[in-house]
């Protein structure tokens, strides 16, 4: 009987030692205790929360384009007068360049 009592005295010193040495290693890593283990998948919301989000999101662009115009952009930018006046000029160019081909 004594033998069993001084083994379970020598167990309790032996685990009291392990949690002092638990406790100074968890203060020497900032507070993480060591025997939780990490956590892993994904994190779940309500669908409220989601509609909330969604709601916030959808505010957040409807002010976003308000500020923005929603004229279309020109195309071209040329006027059907203006591009046959360059017409004519690039032709009044080339002809100048074949008369001055054939001086030479």
């Amino acid at each position: 009987m004594d033998i069993s009592v001084k083994v379970l005295q020598q167990a309790i010193s032996i685990r009291r030692q392990i949690d002092t040495l638990e406790k100074r290693l968890s203060s020497m890593l900032r507070g993480s205790p060591a025997s939780s283990p990490p956590r892993t998948g994904r994190r779940h919301m309500s669908a409220a929360t989601r509609a909330k989000l969604a709601a916030a999101a959808r505010a957040r662009w409807a002010k976003l384009k308000a500020g923005t115009k929603t004229t279309p952009p020109k195309k071209g930018g040329i006027t059907p007068a203006g591009r046959k006046r360059l017409s004519q000029l690039m032709k009044a160019r080339w002809a100048a360049r074949r008369k001055a081909a054939a001086k030479k």
